[in-house]
């Protein structure tokens, strides 16, 4: 007779749904990487016990519906104007952990002079920037982020920098100013700059936690359908032809934080 091992003893779970992460079906494409992003978000929030005093602001774009699968208060802000929503909540409510979820649309186009003059004066509030390199919600066009030579809606032959301008990178740009204390750019592509993208979001909180100002973390990420690419090509996409054009690092760490990176 053989002897059987009960079922329980065969498992060992290694991963469990954070809390913050709400149990809903989500309206991202497969292969998107925003689903990547609101997990890792919902983990930190989690681990550092913020779930009670967090306020996330919703931008306009693919991730217009992010309140939808969070369970911390959300609001939505105009299309740009998430930062200076994040702004007046978080002087309302000094005590709160406040941050913004943009794409690059978003951000770096209409919302432009929100970010910038946000992150002048040092607003303690965290910023979740998704670079995509693309106009996601609306179709796939041209988007400040999008890479030279890369076909888009409004691009077919690929951006040309005569014509179009270069891309913008808003780590770099930001990082120049006086107001922000945590500014760094990381990718979604792979388990290690997960990995990596994880311990950078919970820095950034970190920063605003300790009341050190402006924190800013951009997420390379991927948009599989309006880039005409399988989830996978995607991955490679990001590897291949993004980080080359925004280069992956740390562009600006207060002294307070250096001490913390691990």
């Amino acid at each position: 007779m053989v002897a059987t091992i009960p079922l329980e003893r065969t498992y060992e779970k290694v991963y469990e749904r954070p809390r913050v992460l709400l149990d809903v079906h989500t309206h991202y494409c497969p292969g998107c990487t925003h689903g990547v992003a609101h997990r890792l978000i919902a983990e930190v929030l989690e681990e550092m016990g913020l779930r009670e005093i967090t306020i996330g602001v919703a931008s306009v774009g693919c991730s217009v519906f992010a309140y939808n699968y969070f369970d911390v208060d959300f609001v939505e802000a105009p299309h740009g104007r998430a930062p200076a929503m994040a702004t007046g909540i978080k002087r309302m409510l000094p005590d709160r952990i406040v941050f913004t979820y943009q794409g690059d649309g978003d951000l770096a186009s209409i919302g432009m002079g929100e970010i910038i003059h946000t992150a002048a004066r040092g607003e303690n509030i965290t910023v979740i920037f998704i670079n995509n390199a693309n106009y996601g919600m609306t179709g796939g066009q041209m988007a400040p982020t999008t890479v030279p030579g890369q076909r888009t809606t409004t691009t077919p032959q690929g951006r040309d920098v005569r014509r179009s301008g270069y891309p913008i990178r808003m780590a770099e740009l930001l990082a120049g100013l006086e107001g922000p204390s945590y500014v760094v750019r990381r990718s979604l592509h792979d388990p290690k700059n997960i990995r990596l993208a994880k311990k950078a979001i919970r820095l950034a909180f970190e920063a605003q936690r300790r009341g050190l100002g402006f924190s800013f973390v951009e997420l390379l990420s991927t948009c599989p359908t309006n880039w005409g690419l399988s989830p996978i090509e995607a991955m490679h996409w990001v590897e291949e032809m993004m980080i080359p054009v925004f280069p992956l690092g740390d562009f600006k760490v207060a002294p307070e934080l250096k001490a913390l990176r691990v």
